[in-house]
């Protein structure tokens, strides 16, 4: 792929990102605003919805996947595990321990993980 098709699958990518982050996002205020649950539950919680959203939309939309479900939906999960991980993990550090308010470390891990699962799902889940 040419630099200019990455670039445009990239901004494809982050577009696509948008709605799975939009799911990921409203799902982490409810459960903190309206049901007072703790912020590093519930980005995990709001995570697992993004990323059935962005499977989606990213196998047939970004990447134009011709690969069968079986196959991409282990790989794509395989590299939202290791997102997930790491979302649980920095959401902790900066929400429990450096005390960021968990909308904004939230805004922070996801500027974060959009170029690790970028990365990963381009050279590995849907090539």
């Amino acid at each position: 792929m040419t630099l200019a098709g990455q670039g445009r699958t990239f901004l494809t990518f982050a577009a696509v990102g948008l709605v799975g982050t939009g799911a990921h996002y409203a799902t982490l205020a409810t459960l903190v605003e309206g049901f007072s649950l703790d912020p590093v539950f519930a980005s995990v919680m709001g995570f697992l919805v993004g990323a059935m959203v962005n499977y989606v939309l990213n196998y047939r939309v970004t990447f134009h996947s011709a690969k069968r479900h079986r196959e991409a939906a282990t790989k794509f999960l395989t590299v939202a595990g290791s997102g997930l991980i790491l979302n649980a993990g920095l959401m902790a550090i900066f929400v429990d321990l450096v005390h960021i308010p968990y909308f904004l470390a939230q805004i922070i891990v996801t500027g974060f993980l959009l170029f690790w699962h970028y990365t990963l799902n381009a050279i590995w889940t849907f090539r």
